[in-house]
């Protein structure tokens, strides 16, 4: 069996992404050179190594498909402090796969943040808000107080919160789907 490299890690954030975003995944795997049973593929492998009773833990399993970090550096989420262990994607050359872990303890969180030296999006209103071009934290920033959400399935997160409407510029309320950090999608209410 091949190595599981960049590339099917993308192909396994790919497929989560794919129950909401089905023609922007097709762009990305037509930049990959891959088709969905590749996607397939690469989801079920990195599923057996999560399942494994043996296999390596979380961070164990993200620097032997990516390597080493581009950084290393510590996060505090309330009173918890966390390493945040940052890896560049092709697929979002903007963003960084932040995986924080526990000292010395197992991985509290997985998901796609800006990278620090990328500039971030303007949000101001609904319209702003397109998928796959903004995070959950730049969401939270920037229409505050969201309100996080369990999301659907692991990986998912949502966010309840009100931002002006495009047109009139009104508060509305929206709830923002996300997976693996980055949004999905505004379902109708």
């Amino acid at each position: 069996m091949n190595a599981f490299d960049e590339t099917d890690l993308q192909l396994v954030l790919l497929r989560r992404m794919a129950d909401f975003q089905p023609d922007l995944v097709n762009d990305a795997l037509r930049e990959l050179g891959v088709d969905r049973a590749r996607m397939r593929e690469a989801n079920r492998r990195w599923q057996a190594m999560v399942r494994a009773p043996r296999g390596r833990g979380a961070l164990g399993r993200y620097r032997a498909a990516l390597g080493e970090p581009e950084s290393v550096g510590r996060r505090a989420v309330g009173d918890l402090e966390f390493r945040a262990f940052l890896w560049p994607l092709p697929l979002w050359p903007d963003l960084r796969l932040e995986v924080l872990a526990v000292p010395g303890g197992p991985v509290w969180n997985e998901w796609l943040v800006r990278a620090p030296s990328a500039p971030g999006p303007d949000l101001h209103t609904v319209a702003d808000l397109r998928p796959w071009s903004c995070t959950v934290d730049e969401v939270a920033r920037a229409f505050p107080p969201a309100i996080p959400l369990e999301g659907s399935a692991p990986t998912r997160w949502r966010l309840r919160f009100e931002a002006p409407g495009a047109q009139d510029g009104e508060p509305r309320p929206v709830l923002a789907e996300f997976t693996w950090g980055l949004l999905q999608r505004l379902p109708e209410r």
